[in-house]
């Protein structure tokens, strides 16, 4: 097998572990589906772009999750202030019973301010630690901390 014929499919094999999770994660940040789908393929791409050098970092899926930050951070500033997004969460197994709980849910994250929402669902829905969360958000653990707190 070729170098390059591996590396595609070390990428592919790190698509399919990533991609629905980091969707998700999009998607609770920004409460648009759409948005959150551009968002996953944009920052998927770019990894894949540079897969060759990030394929043999220390977490690719680091770098993931701060590709996908900076990008959302990019689309705020472009837009000057954040607007908030009304979207639907991803269907459920048994979307009758799932309605009144998935519009609760919506509802509240959208009230969270961007940079609380982001560390609420960095640290408690992904599971990093304020460290990982600050480093792919570009700020201080300290703050993370700080945003978790408020958002909660």
């Amino acid at each position: 097998m070729t170098p390059e014929r591996r590396a595609h499919e070390d990428f592919r094999t790190f698509f399919e572990r990533e991609y629905a999770r980091l969707a998700l994660a999009l998607f609770l940040i920004t409460s648009s589906d759409a948005e959150a789908e551009d968002l996953a393929q944009e920052s998927m791409v770019r990894v894949f772009e540079r897969w060759d050098r990030v394929g043999r970092m220390e977490s690719p899926t680091g770098y993931l999750y701060r590709t996908a930050m900076n990008l959302h951070r990019s689309r705020l500033r472009r837009l000057r202030h954040p607007t908030r997004y009304r979207g639907e969460p991803p269907p459920a197994s048994d979307p009758g019973a799932m309605v009144e709980v998935r519009d609760h849910v919506a509802r509240v994250l959208e009230a969270i301010p961007i940079g609380q929402r982001q560390a609420l669902v960095l640290v408690e829905w992904l599971g990093f630690d304020a460290v990982v969360a600050g480093r792919l958000l570009g700020i201080e653990d300290v703050s993370v901390r700080v945003r978790l707190s408020w958002a909660l």
